[in-house]
């Protein structure tokens, strides 16, 4: 369940201090520094990656490695800079060796990145790889066949793309986030108002 500090926090530092030394999963054990995320807390452009890898755990901060360059790369791109943007991920602790999180490590961090969500209000969140838009859209995606698209979310418009990771390995995906990002920047300058969340139900544990 939801925690009611965490329902009632009104900005992201509120919501940073509910977190605090979160020892909620078992993925505290092995973490370096817990990454809640970095950038404009009113962007209109919200990225959500799978989790933190070995540098973000070194640094506290959201894709600052390999991956991280490619992100900023794509952002130069399109004429934008992480200032610009919110960078979180769906879990904060580095799940170990890189592996993909567990459901129940998703459903612990799931909150708190609700919270982050409902206190940015963006209009486009840009999920980063198959997991991070499987968690935020709520069913299991091919990438191949919904990257760059629009689609609609409670409040928000989602867009899935390829995680820059993957790009890191395959200059044909490299040159498919560079057409997702060309999209972002179409999506971002259409102006068009995002989707209204719908009414909570009374037992709604999240936003996912």
């Amino acid at each position: 369940m939801t925690e009611p500090m965490l329902e009632a926090a009104q900005t992201l530092e509120e919501v940073r201090e509910v977190l605090g030394d979160c020892k909620r999963c078992p993925l505290h054990v092995a973490r370096g520094k817990l990454v809640f995320g970095y950038g404009d807390p009113d962007a209109d452009l919200m990225f959500v990656g799978e989790g933190p890898g070995r540098a973000e755990d070194a640094q506290g901060l959201p894709f600052v490695g390999p991956a991280g360059k490619v992100l900023d790369e794509m952002l130069a791109g399109i004429g934008m800079d992480r200032s610009q943007v919110y960078i979180a991920n769906v879990v904060k602790c580095r799940p170990p060796g890189n592996r993909d999180p567990l459901p129940l490590e998703i459903e612990t961090c799931n909150p708190f990145l609700a919270a982050q969500i409902r206190i940015i209000k963006p209009r486009i969140v840009c999920e980063l790889g198959r997991i991070a838009a499987g968690v935020m859209m709520g069913w299991p995606l091919q990438m191949t066949k919904v990257h760059g698209t629009r689609v609609d979310g409670p409040g928000y418009f989602n867009v899935p793309v390829f995680h820059p990771a993957a790009a890191l390995r395959t200059p044909s995906t490299m040159e498919l986030l560079r057409q997702d990002f060309a999209n972002l920047e179409s999506y971002l300058a259409e102006g068009e108002e995002p989707p209204r969340p719908p009414e909570p139900e009374p037992e709604q544990l999240g936003l996912f």
